[in-house]
């Protein structure tokens, strides 16, 4: 069986190497934290948001015990403000839509800031870059997040980005999620 989260990563992969810049757009307990961490190395950098103080704190708890160099920057703010904070061109992105694992589930990414978001990180996509949003249908808003994210994906044109849906068709509240790449510059 496919594991989204483990196809996720795979595609992240293809285009973020060491020494690179890149965002993780809602931190939770840090595990996508910790692979962009590890995967960028000590020359490269992490950017990771999250509301919650408590994420952050579990994040930075996590990424020290998990070896990883000290090569991120944890914030304690909306994603919707990611300009404010990153000022270089991304390498990859990823956003895990929903709420904190083991969290309030009465706090969760909406839609007035993902969306904002999702734009922020499209204009910081570098060339030959990438950015994954898995999507939570299995919610109310995850489901509505969901529909506006493809509304939008699918606004843009393809000359600009290459904007894929992984979904498992017949599991209609399963997870699935948006990959959004960017072309490689031509020599």
């Amino acid at each position: 069986m496919i594991d989204l989260l483990d196809l996720h990563k795979q595609f992240i992969l293809t285009h973020l190497k060491e020494g690179d810049v890149c965002v993780d757009f809602t931190m939770g307990n840090g595990h996508d934290t910790e692979f962009l961490s590890k995967t960028v190395g000590e020359k490269g950098h992490v950017y990771a948001f999250d509301i919650q103080q408590s994420a952050v704190d579990s994040t930075a708890k996590n990424l020290k015990a998990a070896g990883c160099p000290e090569n991120y920057t944890l914030i304690c703010d909306s994603h919707h403000n990611v300009k404010n904070y990153v000022k270089e061109p991304i390498k990859a992105g990823m956003f895990n839509l929903g709420w904190l694992p083991g969290g309030d589930k009465s706090i969760t990414t909406m839609r007035e800031t993902t969306i904002p978001a999702i734009e922020a990180a499209i204009e910081l996509l570098d060339s030959d870059a990438i950015l994954n949003i898995a999507v939570y249908p299995g919610h109310p808003e995850g489901d509505a997040e969901g529909k506006l994210i493809e509304e939008l994906l699918s606004s843009i044109s393809r000359f600009k980005v290459c904007a894929t849906k992984v979904k498992i068709v017949n599991s209609a509240t399963s997870p699935y999620f948006f990959m959004i790449e960017t072309k490689a510059k031509k020599d």
